[in-house]
């Protein structure tokens, strides 16, 4: 709510206060020259709530069951003689109405390298994508989400130009370290070196870089460096951007002697980010990009007061190792052991994104002998890996490289005949989970491998960013027998299901089935507990018989599976599912 004038000096007064104290936890072992107070005030005006502050509500839940985000590129799909953005548009219209409720646009801003995650510019749209009218005509019918690249930006913007001449703005706003230091325990994501030697007005100094030389870590130690980004956050909301993806946030604070990963002082920045955030527009929405093992992914909801969504890293490997091998064992312990979401937060599901198929996050889950089998089956249906380097210098896999659809082509013995089917699988068992999907639109397509633009690139990722030219995408997608458009119209018939579904909202119960290894299941229920949904999946390449008995379905209710249509007499019936596939069995059906 808004609250009005007589309110409004307590109202700040009170939100300068709670900046306050996110400062005092951030820059507890900082000097900060123009004294702590006057920062929050900065704060607080930088982000314009020296007006009208909006009061968020506690614990509300900005999402229903309804909300699906389309992950892709501003330039995924091209046509001639029409900015990329605009194309865009017209593709998420024609092909996604009706089950898509957001997009999350990769970073459209000016860059060097990765694909926009090396930003030269933070408040400009990249030229050959469009500019900002393109992205509030996307962000006018679908929530738009964002990536605050908050870690690091590129070592050719005008911010690092300007600390290489000791010049403002930038002069101070970049990590630098002594290679005498003590680096060993710090975390990388990467196999290049850490540090890099450059020369300066000042003389040759050492940037941290976690990720790439040219991307350099900037160093939030300096308030400064918060203020612009502030800024930078007060743009994007002006510019109708409602759901924030903080890139790469666990590695933002340094201290030499740490793993320099998920220190307090990150922990409290997304904190800060949330409370300023959220008094600017109380729908806003921060989900933290965190690819590390589970137990510290999901440190970041804080207690409900850190970020609203995380994502759900150790999905993606998990479910696929699930469909591969035919045992969702693992899966289902994995499932067991996460914790429901408090209202006020929630997961962000998905099986696959513009990255690889991260393995930290299957660290502790699964073992280094399965990890390495199930790298080895990506690697015979097509895909690359990529590396981190350890404290000792070795190198271990990191992520794998693979577009969903090649990578759900077979099982461990080698490709089959069950690969639409295993994909469909997967995207059922992920609608179905408690949290948001997340659905790329390389999946959304059933794309396959892009070995030329691995090739073309030098990068394993590229893989999965293919480009498509509408017109060929149009034909594609209107072909009655190719996969293409049998996946797309797969995959809108479980989006159109689920959006209608309450037991499918975020936050509604969850509970694991014990239905053996071939089966993998879990219970929902609606929030009103109206309405139960007993999501049900054979992940194995072999028929797979279920006694209604082993789900306790209640006798005096009508049951039927809201994806075949089929009803059920009662408990004592016995069902055949075939390979891969999913049955969403409930006691009443909801439509649009």
């Amino acid at each position: 709510m808004i609250i009005d004038s007589e309110q409004s000096a307590v109202g700040l007064e009170r939100l300068h206060d709670r900046v306050l104290q996110h400062l005092q936890v951030i820059y507890h072992h900082v000097a900060v020259p123009q004294g702590l107070e006057q920062l929050a005030d900065e704060l607080v005006s930088t982000m314009g709530l020296d007006g009208d502050v909006h009061f968020p509500r506690q614990y509300a839940n900005h999402w229903n069951q309804g909300d699906v985000v389309m992950i892709t590129y501003g330039d995924t799909v091209l046509a001639e003689n029409e900015k990329p953005l605009q194309t865009l548009k017209r593709f998420l219209d024609n092909y996604t109405g009706g089950v898509i409720s957001a997009v999350h646009l990769l970073p459209f801003y000016p860059w060097s390298s990765d694909d926009g995650f090396s930003v030269l510019d933070y408040s400009s749209v990249n030229e050959a994508l469009g500019d900002w009218d393109d992205v509030a005509a996307i962000a006018a019918d679908y929530d738009l989400m964002a990536d605050l690249v908050i870690n690091h930006c590129s070592s050719r913007s005008l911010w690092f130009e300007n600390f290489l001449k000791d010049e403002d703005p930038g002069r101070d706003y970049f990590f630098t370290a002594s290679p005498d230091d003590d680096l060993s325990a710090v975390v990388r994501p990467r196999t290049s070196p850490l540090l890099r030697e450059v020369t300066t007005a000042r003389g040759t100094e050492w940037v941290w870089c976690t990720f790439s030389h040219d991307q350099v870590d900037l160093d939030f130690r300096n308030p400064a460096v918060l203020r612009q980004f502030v800024s930078i956050v007060r743009h994007y909301l002006n510019n109708g951007v409602r759901l924030f993806r903080l890139d790469a946030v666990a590695f933002l604070w340094k201290i030499p002697g740490t793993s320099c990963l998920n220190l307090e002082q990150t922990h409290e920045l997304v904190r800060l980010l949330r409370t300023l955030v959220e008094h600017a527009r109380p729908d806003a929405v921060l989900i933290t990009e965190t690819n590390i093992p589970n137990r510290e992914n999901l440190s970041y909801f804080g207690n409900a007061n850190e970020a609203h969504c995380v994502y759900n890293f150790s999905l993606p490997p998990l479910l696929l190792n699930t469909l591969v091998s035919g045992d969702c064992s693992y899966l289902k312990q994995w499932l067991m052991s996460m914790p429901p979401a408090q209202n006020g937060t929630t997961y962000f599901n998905f099986v696959a994104s513009h990255d690889g198929i991260g393995l930290r996050p299957a660290e502790g889950l699964l073992s280094d002998e399965e990890l390495d089998t199930l790298i080895a089956t990506m690697q015979e249906f097509g895909g690359h890996v990529s590396y981190r380097a350890l404290e000792d210098g070795r190198n271990r896999p990191y992520e794998i490289n693979i577009s969903l659809f090649d990578a759900l082509q077979g099982t461990l013995d080698g490709p089959d005949e069950h690969g639409l089917a295993r994909f469909l699988c997967a995207h059922a068992i992920m609608f179905g989970l408690e949290g948001i999907p997340g659905l790329y639109i390389h999946s959304f397509l059933g794309t396959r491998n892009d070995y030329s633009r691995v090739k073309h690139s030098g990068h394993n990722r590229a893989i999965n960013r293919h480009q498509w030219q509408l017109a060929e995408l149009d034909e594609a997608l209107t072909d009655p027998v190719a996969s293409h458009g049998l996946v797309v119209r797969g995959l809108r018939d479980l989006l159109a299901i689920r959006r209608c579904q309450p037991a499918f909202h975020p936050n509604a119960t969850q509970f694991t089935l014990h239905l053996g290894c071939h089966l993998f299941g879990f219970w929902r229920q609606s929030m009103d507990r109206r309405q139960s949904i007993f999501c049900i999946s054979n992940i194995s390449n072999e028929d797979q018989p279920l006694n209604l008995q082993d789900i306790n379905l209640i006798e005096y209710h009508q049951w039927l599976d809201l994806i075949s249509g089929e009803h059920y007499a009662g408990r004592e019936q016995q069902l055949v599912l075939e390979p891969y596939q999913t049955l969403w069995i409930t006691n009443m059906r909801e439509e649009n």
